[in-house]
């Protein structure tokens, strides 16, 4: 299976919260459709179908990439936080 680069995801994800969030206070028909798109790009990049499932395998992609990057001492890992929006 093809994965996307976590930049791509990551850049998604945040064009996502920005739509969703400008589109909570002033709801336009370009924002809605723009959000529509951010939302079909996401699915295609994290190969889902909807929007949760999207988010899902997003913060999984970002998790592994974090994951790999990170220092293995262990000290002050307690927990994890959602990376996905």
């Amino acid at each position: 299976m093809i994965t996307s680069h976590p930049k791509l995801v990551r850049t998604l994800l945040a064009r996502f919260a920005d739509l969703r969030i400008g589109n909570a206070y002033r709801e336009t028909a370009d924002t809605a459709r723009e959000l529509e798109h951010v939302i079909r790009s996401l699915c295609a990049a994290t190969g889902t179908a909807t929007l949760d499932e999207a988010l899902r395998a997003a913060d999984a992609l970002l998790e592994q990439c974090c994951a790999r990057r990170a220092p293995t001492t262990g000290a002050g890992t307690t927990g994890t936080a959602s990376l996905a929006v």
